[in-house]
């Protein structure tokens, strides 16, 4: 998740006032995107498990290194 998206997320709620300290907004929606990750990947690992479907739950994962 870019800033720019974090930002524009930001505005949708409101969340508008240019005088605000906007760095622990980012910090949230970083560990937010990284949770979200963290269960598609669960996801994923139980469909192969369940099915034998091939996934790369590393490369979700390495999203957040983006």
């Amino acid at each position: 998740m870019t800033k720019e998206e974090i930002i524009d997320m930001a505005k949708k709620c409101g969340w508008n006032n240019p005088a605000i300290n906007m760095s622990p907004l980012y910090e949230f929606a970083k560990l937010i995107a990284e949770k979200e990750r963290e269960k598609f990947c669960a996801v994923l690992r139980q469909l192969h498990d369940s099915y034998s479907l091939t996934s790369d739950s590393n490369a979700i994962r390495a999203r957040g290194q983006e």
